[in-house]
């Protein structure tokens, strides 16, 4: 059995295998289910304690002596709705949180901030469909996905969907050796030109009104965010320069 189930909807190695030593006795006390389970026998009170708190396991007095059971596997759904349920709530809550909180961040002319790893650049990204309206254009130079990352074609596939749905544009300066692997969708809504073999480069700049990113695509990536008005106009500029130098396709 795939126990990695049992693991995502909350439930820890010690408690997955007292569970499953329950469903195998049917009803034991302490010393024989922590054999069964393979854990210590000081421990078992408490995982099954918390296992009766998420209603899969019951206890029953016998002779005077406390004896566990499972509770039917299907009550397992049971405990998956509630903990589902929970995180809902919490989201609506943090949903009416946030506002609130960005109350407190403070105004500044310009700022720039460190991020690292894919799970930033995608944000990056899911920024721009959150924050440009139709019609709204952002700038690329350097377009390419990394070397061998899982999820990244899928991921840009997806994107260039969603904002050539939305409307959003974007004018692009790609990598040479990029140009057989770009996405079918990427040219969508979009003007795309080659940048010469002797300007490759693997590093990505992106910007858009007064945010400007910089970050290489790799399993350790490292993304700088800068937001100066100053900052966007300057590499406008040097995009431009090298639109000029770019070929069409």
């Amino acid at each position: 059995m795939n126990k990695q189930i049992l693991r995502e909807i909350g439930l820890t190695e010690g408690e997955i295998k007292v569970y499953l030593a329950l469903l195998k006795l049917g009803e034991a006390r302490k010393t024989k289910l922590a054999n069964e389970a393979g854990v210590s026998s000081s421990k078992v009170y408490e995982i099954c304690a918390r296992l009766q708190k998420k209603g899969i396991v019951g206890s029953i007095i016998k002779e005077k002596k406390k004896h566990f059971q499972a509770m039917e596997p299907k009550r397992l759904m049971d405990f998956f709705n509630e903990k589902t349920a929970k995180v809902e709530q919490q989201k609506k809550e943090l949903e009416k949180t946030i506002p609130l909180l960005e109350n407190y961040l403070q105004k500044e002319d310009s700022k720039a901030v460190l991020y690292r790893g894919l799970i930033a650049i995608k944000n990056i990204y899911k920024a721009i469909l959150e924050e440009l309206k139709k019609g709204e254009e952002y700038y690329v130079i350097g377009v390419n996905y990394g070397l061998n990352l899982p999820g990244v074609r899928e991921f840009f596939e997806n994107y260039h969907r969603q904002r050539a749905k939305k409307g959003i544009k974007v004018k692009m300066l790609v990598n040479q050796d990029a140009k057989e692997l770009l996405v079918k969708n990427i040219y969508s809504k979009s003007k795309i030109r080659f940048l010469p073999e002797y300007l490759m480069n693997n590093m990505i700049i992106l910007f858009y009104k007064n945010k400007s990113f910089i970050f290489f695509l790799s399993k350790d990536s490292i993304a700088l965010a800068i937001e100066d008005k100053e900052v966007s106009k300057g590499f406008k500029s040097y995009f431009n320069a090298f639109w000029k130098l770019a070929k069409p396709k």
